[in-house]
């Protein structure tokens, strides 16, 4: 799969806005160099989250997306998670 394109959810756009400026360019290079090229590389998740898919922001954050094959497509769910919440 090349490229894909990437949508955030209004969740997910409302937690880029809480990130620090050193966490929004990590998080804009994981989403432009790892998961929009290889988004089956993160996580698969189980449970209520069944079908998407996790990477690691950091020690608390994860990003949840799920991946739209045929119009290859990748929607950013959330990008902080529960954890620090």
């Amino acid at each position: 799969m090349n490229s894909n394109t990437l949508i955030l959810t209004k969740k997910a756009a409302k937690d880029v806005s809480k990130l620090t400026p050193q966490l929004k360019a990590k998080l804009k290079d994981i989403l432009l160099n790892k998961i929009s090229k290889t988004p089956y590389d993160g996580k698969k998740l189980v449970g209520d989250l069944n079908g998407f898919y996790s990477v690691r922001l950091n020690y608390q954050d994860r990003i949840i997306y799920s991946i739209d094959e045929e119009t290859k497509t990748v929607c950013i769910h959330r990008t902080r998670t529960h954890y620090g919440e």
